[in-house]
């Protein structure tokens, strides 16, 4: 059983995802990072590989893509960062990214090399579905990999099965069509959410986009599983010089 399928198994709500970037703030903040955010209750790391056109992004999550870009942050280095991070970090690590650098890095080579060092599973959000079914998801499936397709408010019923279908791990339910750190107010995304709910999808759903304090965190958890926060956590990172206090201080303020 992956370890994404075992949280679940053990915990259906509530579900706290934090992504960050990885080689953000500094070179060598990953870990660091990593850690902290498992230590101040975190059930899942969603760690960004930056990208110089990341189209799903908003502003602050694409700066701090070009940081660590200029900070030297390459796949070939963050596997090389990730080796041992097992070591220190036993929840669920997800790595999301675009296919473009992916496929620079060779597809095989990539998801072997996660599986390797330990990442459980990937969002690559611009990777089609045929592609997924007839070239790269039996890739995946082969090293042990969960696949994490995203949903909108305007994707129809019959999509959302068909993507609640072709995902592991679990179901990422973007609030908006818009990019991450939109600010939509939560309140207009909850009929969209007992939608989904309603459907009764095998995969647990995490809502991501929009979700940035106790409020919001609390709201997109009255009808999901949990939800993902990214930019939100970025500004704190990109705000202060103490990773684990900033950590512990933000994830304190939405989890107590």
């Amino acid at each position: 059983m992956s370890r994404l399928h075992e949280l679940f198994k053990h915990k259906s709500s509530r579900i706290l995802n934090v992504y960050c970037t990885a080689g953000f703030p500094h070179a060598d903040s990953t870990l660091p990072v990593m850690k902290a955010l498992q230590d101040a209750g975190a059930d899942i790391i969603e760690l960004g590989m930056p990208y110089s056109d990341p189209l799903a992004d908003g502003p602050v999550i694409q700066q701090s893509s070009g940081v660590a870009l200029q900070n030297g942050m390459t796949i070939a280095k963050l596997f090389a960062d990730l080796k041992d991070f097992r070591r220190d970090v036993s929840i669920p690590v997800i790595l999301m990214g675009y296919l473009n650098p992916v496929l620079q890095y060779g597809f095989k080579r990539f998801c072997g090399d996660a599986a390797a060092v330990g990442i459980d599973g990937l969002i690559l959000p611009d990777l089609p579905e045929y592609e997924y079914e007839t070239i790269y998801g039996p890739v995946m499936k082969a090293h042990g990999l969960d696949m994490i397709f995203l949903v909108t408010p305007e994707t129809s019923e019959d999509r959302v099965r068909r993507l609640d279908e072709l995902s592991s791990g679990f179901l990422y339910a973007v609030s908006s069509s818009s990019t991450t750190g939109s600010g939509k107010k939560m309140d207009s995304v909850e009929a969209y959410l007992m939608r989904l709910k309603g459907y009764g999808l095998q995969n647990p759903v995490l809502v991501g986009f929009g979700i940035r304090d106790r409020e919001t965190f609390d709201t997109a958890c009255k009808h999901a599983n949990g939800a993902i926060i990214g930019t939100a956590y970025i500004q704190q990172l990109e705000h202060s010089d103490e990773v684990e206090k900033a950590t512990h201080d933000f994830l304190g303020s939405i989890l107590t």
